[in-house]
């Protein structure tokens, strides 16, 4: 609703069309860019996961109706937020182990304790991962623990090489996966 125009001066009136200008271009970008991802997104349809892909079409096909349509007044959260939202559907998140599994810790420090260079290395850090191991009528967590070490001189990074896995980025032993 557009204020007493009698009571506005030439400034207030400027202002409140550059606003305005600025509003419709956002909304014009926005939706230039939903019709953008949404043309991609109906290309990889028939993909890999393709269901997901329709369930996040559909969403933004209802936003941009909405946009074309004039329902929404102001202007709406960014495309940034939109597209992390977005990867965050496609993208779901792997659950811990249980805690209640007793847990056993193997660390994997570097051979070297000092750099080539002839620095120290301090503690930067550690990369820790966790592994289910049957054990013959239990199961346990085999947790790995691999300090990372920088040179206070040369700022390189040192760290022990990860042990090998069954499957890549799994959580089961091979044993598990043979007994399972």
């Amino acid at each position: 609703m557009l204020p007493n125009l009698d009571l506005l001066d030439a400034a207030g009136l400027k202002a409140l069309i550059v606003s305005q200008h600025e509003q419709l271009v956002s909304h014009r970008n926005e939706i230039e860019h939903l019709k953008l991802l949404i043309a991609k997104l109906r290309r990889m349809q028939f993909g890999r996961k393709s269901e997901k892909l329709e369930r996040q079409i559909e969403q933004l096909e209802l936003k941009l109706e909405e946009l074309q349509a004039g329902k929404v007044s102001a202007v709406t959260e960014p495309v940034s937020k939109l597209s992390a939202q977005a990867s965050n559907l496609i993208k779901p998140a792997r659950q811990p182990l249980p805690e209640h599994l007793p847990r056993e810790v193997k660390t994997y420090s570097p051979q070297e304790q000092v750099c080539a260079c002839g620095g120290r290395l301090r503690p930067l850090g550690q990369d820790v991962s966790e592994v289910l191991e049957w054990v013959p009528g239990s199961f346990k967590v085999m947790r790995y623990v691999r300090p990372k070490l920088s040179c206070a001189n040369c700022e390189r990074i040192v760290q022990a090489p990860a042990p090998s896995r069954p499957i890549e980025r799994g959580l089961a032993d091979l044993v598990c996966w043979l007994m399972c």
